[in-house]
């Protein structure tokens, strides 16, 4: 009989994660559960287009499963009664309302999730936490089955460290899988999971709680290189140094290395925010002031890394938007995803339109719906989603490259520069575009970090 393993939750982590591990364990009987039926009956069609996230190569490992070693079902009940292991990947948003309100992280899904395996849970049942949590939830579990199951249970954590645009390949070849618990055959037990496609040097084993605090800290510290290199990209621009050329000199020192040294209008996405206010909310509850205002400054940098854009922008365009055009390329906080949460592009935009300014936005993956959820404007003439890349160009002041998506990288600019109105602008703020190409057909080009007269 195969090995069963229960994944509640088909969001972004549950779907994407199981998707590899079945792939890389044909041995396993893995089944995705969600009570939310439209979710799973994405996920149960074989059209890529309709797979209710984006990541380059998921869909075509999703075909070669689906059916065979890995399920979407709704029926949450059956599938965990009949498990050996169940996987937690609930989402984990920050509290809107309550005690830690705007910082702590709302675990009504995990405990919800929690619950029913206590309630339908049979025989020896390993329950692993893969979605971003305080430390110390497990201990909120553990009183949860102690009370309500009679059944034996052992909690591990299981953080992922999964990027969006390359969660395939990080699933694939993990630099590192984290297993935290307090129960060496359950430890074991994952762990021989993992070796089917994971080295065994590359497989730590920590305790609960060192297993729990590490993605909240791996994405504060992440985040913190953001922000930081944003501050100097400005410093750059003020007195002709060139950000590029100072990201080279301290990524060759090797205690820093050249990862998220590249600067841009701020970072975005699911976790950085949510796990930052998280850890500010975990400083204070241990009594840490100092430490949570160090933490919470990397926030108000990256606020601070948005703004400062919108308002360099509106200072170029001689200090007013009102009636001019302006071509927004990429909306998604990356390239190679559909995920807009958070993204930079929310606050710029927004900033744009209150300046009586007229959008065209493109993007290759972001759906106008979540676009139109996104952003909140009193005229719909204001706001403009054209599929047509080249023609959105007709009669723009300018155009603001917020996304390095490659097809960005090829455009016509002389083309592009009979399109637009006298004097037109474009403004990196990736440090992706061609210099002397787009200056050479009259373009103004404004890059993020470049000093020096343009």
């Amino acid at each position: 009989m195969s090995y069963r393993i229960c994944c509640i939750g088909a969001g972004y982590v549950g779907g994407s994660s199981m998707i590899v591990m079945a792939d890389s364990c044909p041995g396993l009987q893995i089944n995705v559960v969600d009570h939310d039926k439209q979710r799973i009956d994405s996920w149960n069609n074989l059209m890529a287009k309709d797979l209710p996230i984006y990541e380059p190569g998921l869909d075509e490992i999703h075909k070669r499963v689906l059916g065979k070693s890995l399920f979407f079902s709704t029926d949450v009940e059956l599938y965990i009664k009949n498990a050996d292991m169940v996987l937690i990947t609930v989402n984990t948003p920050t509290k809107v309302n309550g005690h830690g309100a705007g910082e702590a992280a709302d675990l009504t899904n995990i405990e919800l999730a929690a619950r029913t395996i206590a309630e339908f849970a049979r025989g020896t049942t390993i329950v692993v936490e893969r979605s971003t949590i305080p430390v110390r939830t497990a201990d909120v579990l553990k009183g949860i089955f102690r009370k309500n199951s009679s059944e034996n249970i052992h909690i591990l954590s299981n953080p992922e460290f999964m990027a969006e645009g390359s969660a395939v390949q990080d699933l694939i070849a993990p630099d590192r899988v984290l297993i935290g618990g307090d129960d060496q055959r359950a430890i074991d037990e994952l762990a021989g999971i993992y070796q089917h496609w994971v080295p065994s040097e590359r497989i730590l084993r920590t305790n609960l709680w060192s297993a729990e605090l590490a993605k909240l800290t791996a994405n504060a510290f992440l985040a913190q290189r953001i922000s930081s290199v944003n501050t100097i990209a400005a410093l750059c621009e003020s007195s002709g140094a060139h950000i590029d050329e100072v990201t080279q000199a301290i990524g060759a020192d090797h205690r820093i290395g050249h990862n998220f040294l590249r600067a841009g209008p701020g970072f975005g996405g699911s976790c950085f925010r949510k796990d930052l206010l998280n850890l500010v909310y975990l400083c204070h509850y241990f009594g840490l002031p100092d430490v949570a205002n160090y933490w919470r400054s990397v926030l108000t940098i990256n606020d601070w890394s948005r703004a400062r854009i919108s308002e360099l922008i509106i200072k170029k365009l001689f200090s007013t938007l009102c009636g001019k055009k302006i071509v927004i390329l990429g909306f998604t906080f990356k390239p190679h995803t559909n995920d807009i949460r958070e993204s930079p592009a929310i606050n710029i935009c927004q900033d744009f339109l209150d300046e009586g300014a007229m959008l065209s936005i493109h993007d290759p993956m972001a759906t106008i719906e979540s676009i139109h959820q996104a952003l909140s404007w009193q005229s719909p003439s204001s706001v403009t989603f054209n599929q047509d890349l080249i023609s959105s160009f007709r009669e723009a002041d300018a155009a603001v490259l917020l996304t390095e998506w490659p097809i960005y990288l090829k455009l016509d600019w002389k083309l592009l520069s009979s399109y637009m109105r006298s004097p037109a602008w474009f403004f990196d703020t990736r440090n992706v575009l061609n210099r002397a190409e787009l200056e050479n057909y009259g373009l103004n080009l404004w890059s993020i970090g470049f000093g020096g007269i343009h």
